[in-house]
């Protein structure tokens, strides 16, 4: 086995997994696996730029997990950035933190590369599970794009488009600064309208409607099935491959957008960086539900970072 590293920074969170990797089995034995809410992008689709704040924060993180890489002795790493590095004026400087904190380039990756690693890291393990019928369609929503990448045991078609839970709450929901609490009609139905023109633009290139399961990864899809099972702590274990109904993130969905910011923090579950973004992101995952006509998602906590490090392997 090799011992690799791999870490995904995206528009709301920057994660690290620590894995031993047998290519020849296809097994990926996890030996540290962490998230931390960094916001990076935050502000980005107003300024075009990193906030000074957001990068410290990022940096703060990637010191932590230079830590826990030499620890683990990975003998190889691979760090991916996704959205908001992409469309940053000031990327430069982020690049130059990361090399100085962890000696390797961040990769800032196109919305089609994100997608093919998160195709990989959710489907490696279902090949061969006869009950999940092909093809898939691996859905990540993100904080500021989404990805859609359908296929069977490959990609088949691949798109990026800009929804993400991030994005769409500072697009629509933020008013002086400040997260609506709860949002009025009209700007959920502004949000609603912003996600079926993504839909639009993503069926341009990807058959979304040809898929017959999908497979839903990130944060906001998680969160939305700790709920669905009511879980007392964030379990990774009871969330990996639970099955949630499109009835039922619906009901999760509705209750978001009309919930307060007290409320939706009491959910047991909950990430505290996720309490101001999580009712966008549900509501991306219901639309993309509607318009396929899903009748539930399976839900995988392996996503782009598993796909990473079986890029490193």
């Amino acid at each position: 086995m090799t011992r690799v590293a791999a870490v995904d920074c995206g528009t709301n969170s920057i994660r690290l997994l620590v894995a031993d990797a047998d290519p020849e089995t296809g097994e990926l034995v996890e030996l540290d696996r962490r998230m931390t809410i960094v916001r990076l992008g935050e502000g980005v689709d107003r300024t075009g730029r990193l906030a000074p704040e957001a990068l410290a924060r990022t940096f703060a993180a990637c010191r932590e997990y230079a830590a826990v890489i030499k620890e683990h002795g990975a003998e190889r790493l691979r760090f991916v950035a996704t959205s908001a590095s992409r469309d940053a004026e000031n990327r430069d400087e982020f690049v130059r933190g990361v090399m100085d904190i962890l000696g390797v380039e961040p990769e800032v990756i196109s919305g089609d590369q994100e997608a093919e690693f998160s195709f990989t890291g959710a489907t490696k393990e279902l090949t061969g599970r006869d009950h999940l019928a092909k093809p898939y369609l691996v859905v990540d929503i993100g904080g500021g794009s989404t990805e859609f990448v359908v296929g069977e045991d490959h990609v088949r078609a691949a798109r990026s488009v800009d929804v993400g839970c991030v994005r769409m709450t500072e697009r629509h929901l933020v008013v002086d600064g400040e997260v609506t609490d709860p949002p009025a009609e009209e700007q959920i139905a502004a949000m609603r309208a912003d996600i079926e023109a993504a839909l639009d633009l993503a069926e341009r290139t990807v058959p979304l409607r040809e898929a017959r399961t999908l497979v839903g990864l990130a944060g906001s899809v998680t969160t939305v099935s700790a709920i669905a099972q009511e879980l007392p702590e964030y379990d990774s274990t009871a969330i990996h491959h639970s099955r949630v109904s499109r009835d039922r993130v619906r009901e999760i969905t509705e209750w978001l957008l009309h919930s307060t910011h007290a409320e939706r923090a009491a959910v047991p579950s909950m990430h505290p960086g996720r309490v101001d973004v999580i009712a966008a992101g549900a509501l991306v995952l219901l639309s993309i539900m509607e318009r396929i006509g899903a009748e539930e998602v399976v839900v995988s906590e392996h996503d782009i970072l598993d796909g990473i490090a079986w890029s490193v392997a």
